[in-house]
């Protein structure tokens, strides 16, 4: 916490002292046009009192210079940062990065949630989840850029705006890192564990191909040095787009496909839909439940994005940045539903209660390997592998971001081209270390997810109150306040239930031993 407060006091304060309040601003306007008013008495011949018309102090001359100063700083430091150093996005480009940031491994998962909730509960809360995310999504494009044309293109920016500088950081900093970082650390965990699944498929029963596979570790270093590399040629968000059109594509492809065959291979036999069959008590079954809200929950991702995308549009007064980001929006949420939905019925139908706790990767490689041609097999593998790389460039761009940050606010210049590619690689091996050192982190994907999830249910909703300021007991105020209470109250359940499950189940912490 101190190390990123210290990143960003110098914005902060200069953001806050640029934008100011209206109601002071516009007292002082007023202090100074009454001030400068003075009535002096000339003597003449008719002893008559002559006004002298206005006149500013060389005080209230510097406190517009220095405001005005302190605005073209901030400007010139977003300028130079990775996140907002390019403004030539389109919707189009907004959509690719969505898309591309929002499916992920975690949806994968989403089948194994529907043996615990069933058909009608699994459906009821995997759409009540979609659509509570996609309004959230509305509210911060909407909080995006004021009237006066002041944008928030970090959500640590507008959290202190709404909440106040502690507060705001103090809430806003653990999900930001953890929904950056810790999302590039599992995708080296994913892409490095997808890596060797792929090539034990190839080698298929050659053991002495087998012999000769790497270790774990080794597998997630080939997929940082993979990720670095790809990062090297790529210095801003927005010159990810082609990145993200690539993610997307086969994102929305190896979804499709893994649904598409797992319908038509057919069910195994002894497949059931009964959820009380995997649990024998009524506690058990109680936490089954838990768990599968919580992968219900922790499926969908990208909220920690959407902000830093937005950055990347341009603007003016007659074009503000919300239509064209919302339009994006709608696009990226579209081609999630098709994925997400079809996936976790289709998922569900084909295996029931046999559906493994890895998801339906697991579940085609546990019953179908066999019957499966190898290359469609090892296909699927590799745009898994490749999507992950694509995800890595997106969510490593907010930690690069506050890296760069320090050079900036000192030099006030762009880092040099070493010194982005010291960062990149910094990072790279501060993930890869975390990586090989807690490998078990997806086991605690339920409870890390169930503290950061008011970042994407709750604080958009007080967001809202505490900048639009609706009026009490109006629709959005009521709305926005429910939503939030209910979002806070689903999270400390969520929390309380990862960690029951994880002193039943018996957290198996293999440290610094991928597998």
């Amino acid at each position: 916490l101190t190390y990123f407060s210290h990143i960003f006091t110098i914005e902060t304060n200069l953001l806050q002292r640029a934008m100011g309040d209206v109601e002071v601003s516009e007292r002082r306007r007023i202090e100074r046009s009454f001030s400068s008013f003075k009535i002096i008495p000339i003597k003449d011949d008719n002893d008559t009192l002559h006004s002298e018309g206005t006149d500013f102090s060389p005080v209230d001359d510097g406190v517009v210079v220095d405001e005005k100063k302190d605005t073209d700083v901030v400007k010139e430091i977003d300028s130079l940062l990775p996140i907002t150093e390019s403004t030539k996005g389109n919707a189009y480009t907004a959509a690719f990065h969505l898309l591309s940031s929002s499916i992920g491994t975690p949806a994968l998962v989403l089948p194994f949630a529907f043996t615990s909730l069933g058909w009608s509960w699994g459906i009821v809360v995997l759409t009540l989840i979609f659509a509570w995310r996609l309004y959230t999504m509305w509210l911060l494009v909407h909080l995006h850029e004021t009237v006066n044309g002041t944008r928030y293109s970090r959500y640590l920016q507008l959290a202190i705006v709404a909440f106040g500088e502690k507060l705001g950081k103090c809430l806003s900093i653990f999900p930001t890192m953890y929904l950056s970082g810790g999302t590039c650390v599992m995708s080296i965990i994913a892409g490095g564990r997808t890596l060797q699944v792929f090539y034990n498929t190839i080698c298929e029963n050659d053991q002495h191909c087998l012999h000769k596979s790497l270790s774990g570790a080794q597998w997630f270093l080939v997929f940082v040095c993979l990720a670095i590399l790809i990062a090297q040629f790529f210095p801003n968000l927005n010159s990810l787009a082609w990145v993200s059109f690539l993610g997307s594509i086969l994102g929305v492809t190896y979804f499709t496909m893994l649904w598409a065959l797992s319908i038509a291979k057919g069910r195994p036999n002894g497949v059931t839909y009964n959820p009380s069959d995997n649990v024998t008590t009524t506690m058990a079954q109680f936490r089954a439940v838990l768990n599968g809200v919580a992968i219900v929950a922790i499926a969908f991702r990208g909220h920690n994005l959407v902000l830093e995308i937005q950055g990347t549009l341009p603007t003016n007064p007659k074009h503000p940045t919300k239509t064209r980001m919302w339009r994006g929006v709608i696009a990226s949420y579209s081609f999630v539903a098709i994925c997400v939905f079809p996936l976790a019925i289709g998922g569900y139908w084909a295996y029931g209660n046999m559906m493994p706790a890895n998801g339906i990767m697991g579940a085609i490689a546990k019953y179908h390997q066999e019957s499966t041609p190898k290359w469609l097999i090892g296909t699927i593998y590799m745009m898994a592998v490749i999507q992950c790389l694509c995800s890595f460039q997106i969510y490593a761009m907010p930690v690069l971001d506050n890296l760069e940050r320090i050079y900036v606010s000192r030099h006030l210049k762009v880092c040099p081209r070493w010194v982005r590619s010291f960062i990149k690689l910094f990072f790279g091996g501060l993930t890869y270390f975390i990586s090989v050192a807690f490998p078990f982190l997806g086991s605690l994907a339920a409870f890390v997810g169930g503290i950061s999830l008011p970042f994407s249910l709750v604080y958009p909703c007080f967001m809202w109150i505490s900048i639009k300021k609706p009026q009490r007991n109006s629709l959005m105020y009521c709305l926005n306040m429910f939503l939030g209470c209910l979002g806070i109250l689903i999270s400390v359940v969520q929390v309380a239930g990862a960690l029951w499950s994880l002193v039943v189940d018996k957290l198996d912490a293999n440290f610094f031993n991928p597998w």
